[in-house]
């Protein structure tokens, strides 16, 4: 079905540089929403023999490549069964992690959204991502109770703000969609990572992670987009206050998403120095924080974030390096 703006379509707030380009951005964005979406209980064979979750399944091993506990010494000596309970345990909170974050964004999305003019080619889209938002925190569910670990997800710091962040997304919309960035971005950076590098891994996961990634794709581009063109609208000192925001927000985030909680370190007895190491002393953990951020980087020099003051931010947050020559760069084509 041929999808066209009207001559109402519109954006909210004052016109500004490029919008025609960003509104036909947006609605190609929504016709792809439309041909292109996936369902978890239709799209992933939960109930297949080759999905099973058994036990003593060596699939479940964290990657020394990829995976900051997988990568010591100490991991690669425990026993095969706690290696395996330990990688069962991880991915099933990484994808509690997922889906608490998700709830977040869906929450915020639509109070964003409350706002959008008739017409409005962003309440559209997202609303669309909302949707969409709604299948992945099934999928993640589902993937958590097929595991059968009882998992918390993010630190408790981050459960306990979750009520509270998507009012942002109509006091603070820049900083939200920022914190939209900060959560997609390690997430996706990651998956991409192992399904480039086609490991061998529990096919679950991989059903997983295909999904995801495909629906996220459209997701992360909204979100560079609305910054993108909406940054520039704002004035020189909040602009400043903006350039100082996007390293804090993006930092936060991926202590939120890519550490473990405390529980984890308690239950598999985890030594203290061991964890440091992992996160983020040991100069692989210390690469990767550093990588998962090359988009946003990109998306700070266009919008002019990027100021002698913030960079010292990025610096001293660990977060800085080179910037992406495109979005979505592979880390191999970036070396």
């Amino acid at each position: 079905m041929a999808l066209h703006i009207t001559h109402m379509g519109r954006t909210r707030g004052r016109p500004f540089a490029g919008q025609a380009e960003y509104e036909q951005t947006l609605q190609d964005l929504s016709e792809a929403s439309v041909l292109r979406n996936f369902d978890p209980y239709v799209d992933i064979d939960w109930d297949s023999p080759e999905l099973a979750v058994v036990p003593d399944d060596p699939r479940w091993i964290l990657d020394s490549r990829f995976d900051p506990i997988g990568r010591t010494a100490w991991y690669q000596s425990q026993p095969r069964a706690k290696q395996i309970e330990m990688g069962m345990w991880r991915q099933a909170n990484v994808a509690k992690v997922g889906l608490q974050f998700e709830s977040v964004l869906i929450r915020g999305i639509m109070q964003y959204t409350a706002l959008q003019p008739n017409n409005s080619p962003e309440f559209r889209y997202a609303t669309h991502e909302a949707k969409e938002e709604c299948q992945h925190t099934l999928m993640f569910q589902e993937f958590v109770n097929r595991i059968g670990m009882d998992v918390p997800g993010g630190p408790l710091w981050f459960r306990r703000l979750s009520p509270i962040i998507p009012l942002a997304a109509t006091t603070f919309p820049m900083i939200f969609y920022m914190g939209v960035l900060g959560g997609e971005e390690p997430i996706d950076h990651v998956q991409k990572q192992f399904l480039r590098s086609g490991i061998e891994q529990h096919p679950t996961m991989t059903a997983v992670m295909q999904l995801h990634v495909a629906e996220e794709a459209r997701h992360i581009s909204f979100a560079h987009q609305l910054l993108e063109h909406r940054i520039p609208t704002r004035g020189a000192f909040p602009r400043f206050l903006l350039s100082l925001a996007l390293p804090l927000v993006m930092r936060s985030l991926l202590t939120a998403i890519a550490v473990p909680p405390r529980e984890f370190r308690k239950r598999f007895d985890i030594p203290r120095e061991v964890w440091k190491q992992m996160y983020w002393r040991s100069p692989e953990s210390q690469v990767m924080k550093r990588e998962v951020f090359g988009d946003v980087r990109l998306l700070a020099e266009k919008t002019k974030l990027m100021n002698p003051v913030s960079r010292l931010l990025w610096r001293a947050l660990g977060i800085d390096g080179r910037v992406s020559r495109f979005r979505s760069e592979p880390a191999y084509a970036a070396g």
